[in-house]
């Protein structure tokens, strides 16, 4: 049956209608499950989208010595920012004129301020400079602004819309005894891109892209629980990103206190000892050279004997570390890396390297004494002692006779220990090729922590050098191509006859340990160098009985409300297998230094009797330049130890210097003790730590003085 055109029509109407209504019916069950199945999820992700986290930088935990003074603290600075959100809205021209209006009121150029606003993922940013952190945080581009410039950026809004002014913590130095321990402290900077991606990986929540990490000393060593936590506060923002109100805000937990073991009264005494030992010298004529001594610079170590524990420690040439606050300068930054300045970022306690000179004659003696010596040897003390075609001499050619041991130790004789050298090289080494050939003295060195680092806990401590026949081996591999072609080559003018000869022998032979060699390392010159820190451990073993500890500056850890954390016990890292009876036999000679040796002009007047100071001076003589002076002392309690690069003799450059720290460190008065005028009462450093009271304030350890 046809169908009509009606009801075709009629047909089509009842598809469409039946099409609405599923589309009707669509929307509506949509329109349901988004507000009334999902809504309360939508709802949460719609004011997701409304606010932002902000973070709030935690304050860094302080820094005290052994009695709660305060060696790092931290104090409100005015930092000036600029909120990038806002300043994005801004016309080309309208922020460039911003950008130099800020410039202008906080001492900066312009350019300085748009690398401070660049992100650090931006082609062309500044690393150290850039921002690291979240793009909805105003960026600090001025630190510790007046509080003049402060108040007129928070007065002129209008003029400086999208900039705050506000006070942070920054650290500070409250420098006790005045001093300076730049070196031991070290220094803050801002966190690296790779350091903060390293720091996410782990989910490590103390770090994010605006903090400041430890750089040097135990600011580094000890970071982790120095940086405490940071907070976070949501702010609500509008469609533009521009923030409208606060919403949340969890607090920030401050840092962790790291108690050291160093005493500041100590350490302030051995800081201005140490620099004006150095200008002394500095003025000081060397009849050798014909000119004042450079004394370019120098290092002091104090250590507890029995433990290990740093009590000061200082280097020279030094610097402010108020430097890196707030962000350090290129050109500040050049002079600390500047060889002309003397290089004032390196730590000559623990990271310079120097030939030992005469210190180095009390591990001899214990290697020889161990090896077939004994203490009723006597040898000949002449003033030179020809090895092979060369006379290798006594400092100022001193003769002494036949002598045991102790009276070489106390006069410092070195055709002494050349005797002992050349006699274990002729007897145990004589093939000058052979690397396994076995050495008394090296090993004897070895046993004493010499060549490997001594684990103390500042970051970037150099191992100092062994100077035996397998360095000499493995040196001579690496240096002999450019040696050997420089030999083969035609001599030009600008190579001296000296290099060109030095060149063809170092090519032919520059591997075989000689007994030259031997006999410079029997007097602790040559190719061997230690560390001031090294070397104050191995007498500190000579002291205590033979024990090497890893030395130690911290002490404890206590949270911000005074609970002690964790204790930082010494660590022993071996024991010189060198017996008593010999240990005893040089602790006696040393004494003898003190009171009728190479020192004991140095401590006339001072009460010996009561305070038995053992001593070893050094001059060591490197090629090129001048001696460098050494004096290394222990009692039964400490270690002092203190040398002066290009200052001359031991005892000449460093003598009085360590007279005066030991006065210091017992209360020496005149030529008697006076108990209640020690640095440290009790002339012991305190076993308990300071008391950390409620109200901030800290006290010394209970029973101990001020």
């Amino acid at each position: 049956m046809a169908v009509s055109g009606s009801q075709r029509s009629r047909l089509r109407l009842i598809v469409v209608q039946a099409l609405v209504f599923s589309l009707f019916a669509t929307l509506f069950v949509r329109l349901y499950y988004l507000q009334v199945v999902g809504g309360e999820g939508y709802q949460a992700q719609a004011a997701d989208q409304s606010v932002r986290d902000i973070v709030v930088q935690p304050q860094r935990g302080l820094v005290v010595d052994a009695m709660g003074r305060p060696l790092v603290a931290n104090r409100l600075s005015w930092v000036v920012s600029v909120d990038r959100n806002v300043v994005s809205k801004l016309s080309v021209v309208e922020r460039e004129k911003l950008v130099a209006r800020v410039a202008g009121v906080v001492g900066l150029k312009p350019r300085q301020v748009e690398r401070r606003l660049a992100d650090c993922g931006d082609d062309g940013a500044v690393a150290g400079v850039c921002w690291n952190g979240s793009p909805f945080q105003p960026v600090p581009v001025a630190d510790d602004v007046s509080q003049d410039v402060a108040l007129r950026v928070l007065e002129q809004p209008e003029d400086y819309p999208g900039v705050l002014a506000e006070q942070q913590n920054v650290r500070a130095y409250p420098s006790p005894f005045g001093v300076n321990m730049a070196h031991l402290l070290g220094y803050l900077s801002p966190i690296t891109e790779e350091e903060f991606d390293r720091a996410s990986a782990k989910d490590d929540l103390s770090l994010n892209g605006a903090s400041v990490v430890g750089r040097a000393g135990v600011e580094k060593q000890y970071d982790e629980w120095l940086r405490g936590m940071p907070g976070y506060k949501r702010v609500a923002v509008d469609s533009m990103g521009r923030v409208v109100g606060d919403d949340s805000e969890i607090a920030s937990t401050p840092g962790d206190t790291l108690v050291t073991s160093i005493d500041a009264k100590v350490q302030g005494v051995v800081e201005r000892e140490l620099a004006r030992s150095i200008a002394t010298q500095r003025a000081t004529f060397d009849t050798v050279t014909g000119r004042n001594y450079a004394a370019d610079s120098g290092a002091t170590v104090v250590m507890e004997a029995d433990t290990g524990r740093i009590v000061a420690m200082a280097s020279q040439p030094t610097y402010d570390p108020d430097l890196w606050v707030g962000g350090i300068s290129s050109d500040e930054l050049s002079t600390l890396y500047s060889e002309k300045a003397g290089t004032p970022l390196l730590s000559r306690a623990t990271q310079g390297q120097f030939a030992p000179g005469s210190t180095w004659k009390p591990f001899m003696t214990a290697a020889a004494l161990s090896n077939g010596y004994r203490t009723d040897t006597t040898l000949s003390c002449p003033s030179g002692l020809q090895v092979g075609n060369r006379v290798f001499k006594n400092y100022e050619s001193g003769a002494y006779g036949n002598i045991t041991f102790a009276k070489a130790l106390e006069v410092s004789c070195n055709t002494f220990f050349y005797r002992v050298g050349y006699d274990f090289w002729q007897r145990l080494g004589s093939d000058v090729a052979d690397v396994d050939a076995f050495d008394p003295l090296v090993e004897g060195a070895k046993l004493f922590g010499f060549g490997s680092e001594t684990g103390v806990d500042l970051p970037g401590e150099a191992p100092g050098r062994i100077a035996d026949r397998k360095w000499k081996r493995s040196y001579y591999e690496s240096q002999k191509d450019y040696y050997c072609g420089l030999a083969d080559a035609p001599q030009d003018a600008e190579t001296s006859d000296f290099v060109y000869k030095f060149a063809r022998e170092f090519c032919i032979e520059g591997f075989a340990y000689r007994a030259g060699d031997a006999v410079n390392f029997s007097i602790g010159q040559g190719d061997t160098i230690v560390t001031p820190l090294q070397l104050a451990r191995a007498y500190a073993a000579l002291a205590n009985g033979g024990t090497l500890w890893e030395p130690r500056i911290g002490k404890a850890i206590v949270s911000p409300e005074g609970k002690v954390l964790q204790r930082i016990q010494p660590k022993k890292q071996g024991s010189v297998p060198v017996s008593g009876k010999t240990l005893d036999y040089i602790d006696s000679a040393l004494q003898g230094v003190s009171t009728r040796g190479t020192m004991d002009w140095k401590l006339i007047g001072f009460p010996l009797d009561e305070v038995k100071i053992r001593a070893k001076t050094g001059s060591a003589e490197v090629y090129g330049k001048q001696s460098t002076g050494w004096v290394a002392s222990y009692t039964e309690d400490y270690v002092v130890v203190q040398m002066i690069s290009q200052g001359g003799t031991g005892s000449g450059s460093n003598g009085d210097a360590i007279r005066k720290i030991w006065e210091t460190l017992y209360g020496v008065d005149g030529d008697r003790v006076v108990a209640k005028k020690a640095a440290i009462p009790g002339t012991v450093p305190p076993k308990q730590l300071p008391s950390f009271q409620p109200d901030g304030t800290i006290l010394p350890p209970q029973g101990e003085g001020k």
